[in-house]
């Protein structure tokens, strides 16, 4: 079955593009991400960090 996969891949024009343009999307995002985490208020954080464990916000209907 995986001899059927790779043939019928292999006859695909431009089939090469994909897995750079997927490689590219994650590195792009993952690079976002970081920065984003190194740039974000320590207040943000720390209110997100204690959010789960807020009453105030558990106890409503």
């Amino acid at each position: 079955m995986l001899k059927f996969v790779k043939n019928h891949m292999e006859s695909i024009e431009g089939i090469a593009n994909y897995p750079m343009v997927s490689l590219l999307i994650f590195f792009v995002f993952f690079v976002l991400l970081f920065w984003w985490v190194f740039t974000a208020s320590k207040e943000h954080i720390k209110e997100m960090g204690e959010l789960p464990l807020d009453n105030e916000y558990n106890n409503k209907p």
